[in-house]
């Protein structure tokens, strides 16, 4: 293994906070980390054109698009229970307060292969008769003053705009994890961890997992590196982003884990939303 290794993740709070240790050479014997702090839209990108660093953190969306390239790593991701995205709408007499609504309609959404916006787009097809208008793609920071200036409809929302998105005035029309956990019983699959497959994965998920303990066991070390990526994030709010993603899901993704991917993605390809996935390259 390379005594240095280059990686891409968000700058959110629950990346920072798993990576910390590690992008502080606070992990023995793990390689020195380059990293390079993406949003998550850049990131699925840069796997899916094959240009990206050796390990990348992507959208589960688009990990159809790079298993041949990138094996997937079982810990240091995101997925759980009630940490869904949320489809936001403005306030006031016009609002869009009925998924019915939504027919014909502008929806912003953090990128086009995101787990949001695939989560979104099954639950649309169950839900808006006659289909949705145009879809704009746009940082995730920007969605919400956009739907409450008046510029989008609807705003499919991540991470810590679940706990924001009342201060914008801004009302929830559903929450997509919730659906997702009632249509299935499964948890949530958003945020992957990926390696290259001409790499030691194995070393790899290991390194992941002591920076992660590490983190949890000094869960004070990493606030001012996680506070100062967080987009001006409350200290509060960051630690509400990191309670709710960084779980025992993130450490090892198991048995509900990998059912929750395999059913997603299973389930879009069956849509036509994404291709089909080799079983086999899952682990």
């Amino acid at each position: 293994m390379t005594t240095e290794l280059n990686i891409a993740f968000s700058p959110c709070p629950n990346d920072t906070f798993v990576f910390h240790a590690w992008a502080h050479g606070l992990v023995p014997n793990a390689p020195k980390l380059n990293v390079t702090y993406a949003d998550i839209d850049i990131t699925n990108t840069l796997a899916a054109d094959g240009e990206g660093p050796e390990v990348l953190k992507i959208s589960y969306a688009a990990l159809p698009w790079v298993l041949e390239r990138y094996k997937l790593l079982p810990c240091g991701g995101a997925l759980g229970r009630g940490c869904g995205p949320l489809l936001l709408t403005a306030s006031g007499p016009h609002a869009v307060k009925r998924p019915e609504k939504l027919a014909g309609r502008r929806i912003a959404v953090p990128s086009e292969r995101s787990t949001a916006y695939l989560l979104f787009r099954l639950w649309a097809a169950q839900n808006v008769t006659g289909g949705i208008g145009e879809i704009v793609v746009m940082p995730f920071d920007e969605i919400m003053p956009a739907v409450r200036d008046g510029h989008i409809d609807a705003g499919l929302v991540i991470h810590e705009a679940r706990f924001t998105y009342a201060s914008y005035g801004l009302n929830m029309l559903t929450d997509l994890g919730s659906w997702w956990e009632s249509d299935t019983g499964l948890p949530i699959p958003l945020g992957a961890i990926i390696a290259r497959r001409d790499l030691d994965a194995d070393a790899i998920t290991g390194w992941i997992r002591s920076s992660l303990q590490y983190a949890w066991d000094h869960p004070t070390d990493s606030r001012d590196y996680v506070l100062s990526h967080a987009q001006e994030l409350a200290p509060e709010v960051a630690k509400s982003h990191i309670d709710l993603y960084v779980n025992d899901f993130s450490m090892n993704l198991g048995e509900d884990g990998y059912a929750a991917i395999s059913a997603l993605l299973n389930r879009a390809a069956a849509e036509g939303l994404v291709p089909a996935i080799d079983p086999a390259l899952l682990r």
